[in-house]
């Protein structure tokens, strides 16, 4: 959580940040405390940090602490407001430009814990909000191959194995064998790998689509696959291989 002090009295700034490092109402949270003595001040840390939580004064020398929250009220973000300040009139008029909490000087550990845990409460019912709003991740079913002449683009659920050989890749459906000189690192972070998995340095497979594991040279196997393939399992592979399959 990034908190913003912005009080005009050095002492007042020392003694809030101790209380908030000393808050119960944190625990767990990663905290990083920033301090302005003015609005100016105020606003090159709001710039330059996204901050979630602002203790601000009403009274700053020739300025007032309302007019950086009048200003803030209609950003998209704009950080939870506890007004910090020696006056109590003010009350009223800080809940109308939504501020969380009206904190009297001088400071008391209790109430800035309560304090905090207004804020955090905010803070993460807006992280929630914020989540519901996302749009759901869409999964990229599909694949495109460049080839010499042309891209085509299959799904990639209909890919049964991948082998490299002499620098060109060779992408194998039910189907077809398409031929392109991208290498097998591509291929693989373009795959689910709950699905697919290299078992070769020289393959990825669909571990879907294995029919047959057979025995084979220095204690390796090969794989029998849907479209009759035959895919050879190199030694490091062959446990990760085996508890995927369920052998």
């Amino acid at each position: 959580m990034k908190i913003l002090l912005v009080d005009d009295e050095p002492l007042a700034r020392t003694e809030l940040e101790y209380l908030i490092t000393k808050s119960p109402s944190l625990a767990g949270v990663t905290v990083n405390i920033y301090q302005a003595e003015d609005i100016k001040q105020a606003q090159m840390e709001l710039l330059k940090n996204k901050i979630d939580l602002m203790f601000l004064d009403i009274s700053l020398n020739e300025e007032n602490g309302f007019e950086l929250a009048n200003e803030l009220k209609p950003a998209d973000y704009s950080p939870i407001i506890i007004f910090s300040t020696a006056y109590d009139e003010y009350a009223v008029k800080a809940f109308d430009v939504g501020a969380v909490d009206y904190v009297l000087k001088p400071f008391e550990q209790e109430r800035i814990d309560q304090a905090l845990t207004k804020a955090r409460n905010v803070i993460e019912s807006r992280v929630q909000t914020q989540i519901r709003k996302e749009p759901p991740h869409v999964v990229n079913e599909m694949l495109s191959i460049e080839l010499d002449d042309r891209n085509i683009v299959i799904k990639k659920n209909d890919l049964i194995t991948a082998t490299i050989n002499s620098g060109v890749l060779t992408i194998s459906t039910a189907q077809e064998h398409y031929k392109t000189h991208e290498t097998l690192a591509w291929l693989k972070e373009r795959l689910n790998q709950a699905k697919f998995m290299q078992v070769h340095r020289n393959a990825i497979i669909n571990v879907e689509e294995v029919k047959e594991v057979q025995p084979w040279f220095n204690n390796t196997l090969l794989l029998v696959m849907s479209n009759g393939e035959k895919v050879q399992v190199g030694r490091s592979y062959r446990k990760d291989l085996s508890h995927r399959l369920g052998m």
